[in-house]
């Protein structure tokens, strides 16, 4: 089922336009070299593919999980010899998992694309600017791909089911199948087509089983108790479209929020298994690091910042693990809703009109004719008091001696609050 052409790639619209660097390569035959970047499942394999069929030019892969220098070398050798014949062939290498490579492989990759003996098309799932050497993501084109939308999984689960290449009509996908597996292929077409794969099998096995309710049937239907056998996986339900994406989502948050982590981890499961966005997950927790936790713990969004950062650089599944490790800390951190309500009180001033003017010695000095204005030229400087804070307005008139930030007393806020009665008393000795 892998797509013949750029106009049966699905997904990936934006490499695909006219004009583009990826149909420049397949329609104008330009050689160059490409290094394409993004998860499992989302056609970069099939794009090398399609860069070696459109342009006729000889396909070699090696898989960086078992090849070496000696057979990236032998490789590039061959394809200097192409490249002499009569009839002069070119010879597309596509390495997939390049960035399993180590230096001394990428760097045998050099020659050969330096020189053009070699078109690379080469794959990762990694993030290049830290996987790929330098000479060879400059000497290469990088195109990002993103994960495959719902809609886009579902055009191939069509196509597969009558597409004579495929299951030729003889079998029948039932919507709720269906839905289960766009939830489970997670923007996978790979897993997608093979959880489908599974499930024809033991539809045909069933169709022919004798205790059938109809061994006769024209075609073997897809069912939900079937695929479900067939990949042993409970379909979760979850409507990522509905009420329950949201519902789900806000049991997640709310249970956080109220420090059950077990609550907490279930609800992230059933996120996970519904094939909700990762990337989705991880942002609700960064909200939720300032919303809930904010200085109760401070350092509980740097943990829900690198969770998001981990799922970015390391994908499904194991970014789950990252995932459940935040909802862990944030369960578990001390809470405070100070930050968001500090923010939202001010935000609220200001669209009710209290925005007064700069104070004048806070105002910007550092061009010429600043002082005889008198910008800056009573500002005093907090470094040069041993204390660190000096009694000075900072804040306009209509908003002076405002307490916008009330921190709670728990956990380490409380150090916080204590620090912040002593600055207050400071700046308003005046």
């Amino acid at each position: 089922m892998r797509p013949r052409s750029l106009d049966e790639l699905v997904g990936q619209q934006h490499l695909l336009s006219p004009g583009s660097p990826l149909r420049r390569l397949v329609e104008g035959d330009q050689p160059m070299s490409l290094l394409l970047w993004g998860p499992p499942g989302t056609g970069k394999t099939t794009i090398a593919a399609v860069v070696s069929h459109a342009t006729n030019r000889k396909f070699v892969e090696l898989s960086a999980v078992t090849a070496g220098v000696k057979e990236v070398r032998q490789v590039i050798d061959g394809a200097r010899r192409d490249l002499t014949r009569a009839d002069t062939v070119e010879t597309v290498l596509f390495i997939d998992e390049v960035h399993r490579f180590t230096k001394a492989q990428q760097d045998a990759l050099l020659p050969g694309v330096e020189n053009r003996w070699v078109t690379l098309v080469a794959a990762t799932t990694e993030n290049p600017f830290f996987s790929v050497i330098s000479p060879l993501l400059s000497r290469s084109l990088l195109l990002t791909l993103e994960s495959l939308t719902d809609d886009d999984i579902a055009v191939l689960l069509d196509r597969a089911l009558i597409d004579e290449r495929g299951l030729n009509n003889e079998y029948r996908l039932e919507d709720d199948a269906k839905d289960h597996l766009l939830r489970m292929a997670g923007g996978d077409a790979r897993r997608a087509l093979t959880y489908l794969e599974a499930a024809a099998g033991a539809a045909k096995a069933k169709a022919k089983d004798p205790k059938a309710k109809d061994p006769k049937a024209e075609v073997a239907v897809i069912d939900l108790k079937t695929l479900e056998t067939a990949v042993d996986r409970a379909a979760v339900r979850y409507d990522r479209a509905g009420d329950q994406h949201y519902d789900v989502t806000s049991a997640m948050i709310k249970s956080i929020r109220g420090s059950d982590v077990d609550a907490a981890m279930h609800y992230l499961a059933r996120m996970i298994e519904a094939g909700e966005d990762p990337r989705f997950i991880a942002r609700r927790l960064v909200i939720s690091a300032s919303e809930d936790i904010g200085m109760g713990d401070p350092t509980a969004l740097g943990v829900a910042v690198a969770a998001a950062e981990a799922v970015q650089l390391i994908g499904m599944p194991e970014a789950r693990i990252n995932l459940a490790q935040a909802v862990v800390a944030l369960a578990l951190a001390p809470k405070s809703n100070a930050v968001i309500m500090a923010i939202d009180a001010a935000i609220a001033d200001v669209k009710a009109g209290k925005i007064g003017p700069v104070p004048s010695h806070l105002r910007d000095a550092h061009y010429a004719g600043a002082k005889k204005i008198g910008h800056g030229s009573s500002y005093q400087y907090s470094h040069n008091d041993p204390r660190g804070v000096v009694g000075q307005q900072y804040a306009p008139d209509v908003v002076d001696k405002v307490d916008y930030y009330q921190p709670t007393r728990r956990g380490g806020e409380a150090a916080y609050a204590e620090a912040l009665t002593k600055i207050r008393e400071i700046l308003r000795k005046r």
